[in-house]
């Protein structure tokens, strides 16, 4: 039996990872083999993950809370699962899924089971978080229909502003004059002068 570590995972950084972090200390794991990330898993470049991995040698064991702390899709999970388990050889334990816990049925039955149950709840993972999007879509389509604005409020443009304007595009005042006198950034002077003209370039005149 080897050493005995951790992995928590929240999806952002104002997430509290206080449950899996009392799950972790309930299987009386050493606070400092408890990895905990605190950022987006978006392209699995989570240091603290990385950091474990080096750090697992053959015979240790990994405790997660849920199948999705491995990954945010199917195809990630079953990749990092194979990189534990098969090249790292250290057993996993799933607390949320006690079905999925390599230390039980070493032979190929067992084995069997495990992949099984593995396959089948990241399926069910990645299948609920495309669900949320999809929901969330919806609703954002229904309220836009509704006449629902999303965002930020425009700023309102100055009265003065084509007088502002007209003075600026003859060069008569600055830039960052011209913004001043409208109210407005620098760059949301931009914004409107290029929305006036109706032409988007990267070129900003009168600089």
């Amino acid at each position: 039996m080897g050493e005995i570590y951790g992995y928590v995972r929240v999806s952002c950084r104002d997430q509290n990872a206080d449950r899996q972090m009392i799950a972790m200390k309930d299987k009386g794991i050493p606070e400092e083999n408890i990895y905990v990330e605190k950022q987006s898993g978006k392209d699995f470049n989570r240091p603290m993950y990385k950091r474990m991995i080096r750090k697992l040698k053959t015979d240790d064991l990994l405790y997660i809370k849920s199948i999705d702390r491995l990954g945010r899709n199917y195809q990630e999970i079953i990749e990092q699962w194979r990189l534990l388990t098969k090249e790292k050889n250290v057993d996993i334990v799933v607390m949320d899924m006690p079905l999925l816990d390599t230390r039980r049925g070493k032979d190929l039955m067992g084995t069997l089971i495990a992949d099984l149950v593995l396959a089948l709840l990241s399926y069910v993972s990645e299948n609920e978080r495309y669900n949320i999007r999809s929901r969330q879509r919806e609703g954002i389509d229904a309220a836009k229909q509704k006449g629902v604005r999303f965002g930020r409020p425009p700023i309102p443009v100055s009265e003065d502003f084509e007088r502002i304007y007209d003075l600026w595009i003859s060069k008569a005042i600055s830039a960052e004059e011209a913004a001043k006198q409208c109210g407005l950034t620098k760059s949301t002077f931009y914004y409107r002068v290029r929305k006036r003209q109706n032409v988007y370039t990267k070129a900003e005149p009168g600089q």
